[in-house]
């Protein structure tokens, strides 16, 4: 059973002119051609988060040098600009979508910027590309009561099986927080997988409910793109992030303790 460490790419916005809201997490259509055909030239062979996962659990082995391309959010230059270069490539992919952001008869108004719709969404399935969740209005999942984050994800699978056929197995933590308490109801809902952030290569020992990712910005150039995917200096490059989500953390778990008090006495 593989051992080997897994790269996995936190993709958000691909656009020209993306808004101040997604700027820093989105890339250009220019950048992520190179990236993608770097991954090519490198002899990486991209898989969707299912078959890692199952793999994984199974013990079936995975291609050689495998690497994920994951999209969160579900923004429209996923349809636009990166599915024709993923498809030239033959590359697999997964979408994140958060079912009230997409455009169509479940839109919130919550989306950052121009989202996909459920025709392009079913347009991207159709190919080799898999439609995970990533909650229904992108809350904080670690923030909310018991019967929240049951609605957030039964909701966003409920409607990514009705608008596709076929029912999400993964999941995407929206920015990436979770708890112990919010992967048992992942698990709980009926998703087989889910990935995190935390900015470090996938290892199986993580878990199916953990899985790792790395970021991919706006000024991610080809030669830090070239160190992610191979493996190297990851925790150099990242170690800002790293300090800050510590510190975010305790921020977040002093606001859940407060939240418990205030239930407690009420």
């Amino acid at each position: 059973m593989t051992e080997t460490p897994v790269p996995v790419l936190m993709y958000h916005s691909v656009a020209t002119s993306p808004n101040d809201a997604t700027r820093e997490l989105s890339v250009a259509p220019e950048a992520f051609t190179e990236q993608m055909a770097l991954i090519g030239d490198l002899g990486l062979v991209p898989v969707n988060t299912a078959e890692l996962a199952a793999c994984w659990r199974t013990g079936r082995p995975l291609p050689p040098r495998p690497v994920l391309v994951t999209f969160d959010d579900g923004y429209e230059g996923v349809h636009r600009h990166a599915l024709p270069v993923l498809a030239k490539h033959g590359f697999a992919a997964t979408v994140f979508v958060s079912t009230g952001w997409i455009r169509g008869a479940h839109d919130t108004g919550g989306g950052l910027d121009l989202m996909l719709d459920w025709d392009q969404v079913r347009e991207l399935a159709a190919t080799d590309v898999e439609i995970g969740g990533h909650s229904h209005t992108h809350p904080q999942l670690d923030q909310l009561d018991d019967e929240t984050l049951r609605h957030e994800l039964i909701h966003c699978k409920e409607i990514v099986a009705d608008e596709l056929g076929t029912v999400p197995a993964s999941f995407a933590y929206p920015y990436g927080y979770s708890s112990r308490r919010v992967r048992r109801a992942v698990r709980e809902t009926g998703y087989a997988q889910a990935l995190a952030v935390g900015n470090d290569l996938a290892r199986r020992r993580q878990g199916p409910y953990a899985l790792r990712r790395v970021t991919v910005r706006r000024t991610t150039g080809i030669e830090e793109f070239e160190r992610l995917v191979e493996g190297r200096a990851i925790a150099r490059t990242f170690a800002r992030d790293r300090a800050l989500t510590k510190g975010y953390a305790m921020v977040r778990r002093a606001r859940q303790v407060r939240r418990k008090a205030i239930r407690s006495r009420v």
